[in-house]
């Protein structure tokens, strides 16, 4: 019985509405958009783009991949060295492929970062701790997917190619970004402060939790080579995305330059983050059929590169399964070390 005396709902089935709720939407919108271009699409030419696929090509597209996700692990160990938490690089390497299999075959992008979180939460001695390290990856991330757009869109400028997306606007969200983490990393209690408000739900907690996130940032500060290497990182690791997007292409013999996939692949990462759609279907697909056409490129070698890119992470995100299960007892000995860390 989940209702209450007075009729209301309890919390918790007010939330699992809330659930269903946000995933029958993500499910329409992700169906309607794929309905609406298929319904454009030349299935006999989307067939013959797959069938005459280079396995050879695929294979390097795996390859790279595989790299990428290890430089990821490098660049998340970084973060934790600034933290001084030391964390053995094997075990970010299985944490990663357990995170990326937790992204691709749960109905948001948000599990992943979870497995992450929990992974390290006894080493760092806090959750707080271990989510704002997440938390930096991904925003040196985002900056290095907006930067590498930014270059490939006044490279292929600058060749006098069309530019469906204006390189000064990727410009201008990138310093923005920068100056907003920068004041964050300088001046950590102005974080503490403007997030004060929230104390009005638990002082004594909200103060706990402020004082670490402030603790952090201070520590990000004090190493700021750390943070310049991880942002270099993230910029090989997205260039590295854009080779992976870029294998698949050629083995299909689709003519995109490497400068406009390092526009759209890094632009369509970004649409993706937006919680619209089942794990980016639909919107991807939208994403990249918008800048390939207006490349003059038809609509099917845009479906057929994106739809080959996600199979592939998705096929290879499968290892993460076999890494979680690798964990045997060692997984149920962290998830109870993790349990009695503090927040």
């Amino acid at each position: 019985m989940h209702d209450t005396l007075d009729g209301s709902q309890s919390p918790a089935t007010s939330g699992s509405l809330r659930r269903a709720v946000l995933f029958s939407t993500k499910l329409v919108v992700s169906v309607a958009l794929l309905t609406w271009l298929f319904g454009r699409t030349d299935f006999a030419r989307l067939w013959s783009y797959v069938r005459n696929a280079s396995p050879a090509w695929i294979t390097g597209a795996l390859l790279l991949y595989l790299f990428m996700l290890m430089l990821s692990a490098w660049r998340w160990r970084l973060l934790l060295d600034a933290q001084h938490i030391l964390v053995p690089t094997s075990r970010l390497v299985n944490s990663y492929l357990v995170a990326t299999f937790f992204n691709n075959f749960l109905p948001s992008n948000i599990g992943g970062d979870v497995v992450r979180i929990r992974d390290t939460a006894s080493q760092a001695g806090s959750k707080t701790l271990a989510t704002t390290i997440i938390l930096m990856d991904r925003l040196l991330g985002l900056l290095g997917l907006v930067f590498v757009a930014a270059v490939g869109a006044t490279v292929a400028g600058s060749f006098g190619a069309r530019q469906p997306i204006w390189a000064p606007a990727l410009w201008a969200t990138l310093f923005g970004g920068f100056a907003a983490l920068s004041a964050a990393v300088l001046w950590p209690g102005a974080v503490g402060r403007i997030l004060s408000p929230v104390r009005v739900l638990h002082q004594d907690w909200v103060d706990a939790r402020l004082a670490r996130l402030t603790g952090a940032l201070e520590r990000f500060g004090s190493t700021p080579g750390a943070l310049v290497t991880c942002f270099a990182g993230a910029i090989v690791v997205q260039t590295v995305l854009v080779g992976f997007y870029s294998a698949i292409a050629h083995s299909m013999n689709i003519p995109i330059t490497a400068w406009h996939l390092a526009v759209v692949v890094p632009v369509s990462f970004i649409v993706q983050m937006a919680p619209v759609s089942l794990n980016g279907f639909g919107v991807r697909e939208a994403t990249f059929t918008f800048y390939f056409s207006r490349i003059g490129l038809p609509i099917e070698s845009a479906l057929v590169v994106s739809f080959m890119g996600a199979a592939l992470i998705i096929a290879f995100s499968t290892t993460g399964a076999v890494a979680y299960l690798s964990r045997g007892r060692a997984a149920g000995d962290s998830a109870a070390v993790s349990s009695s860390v503090s927040e």
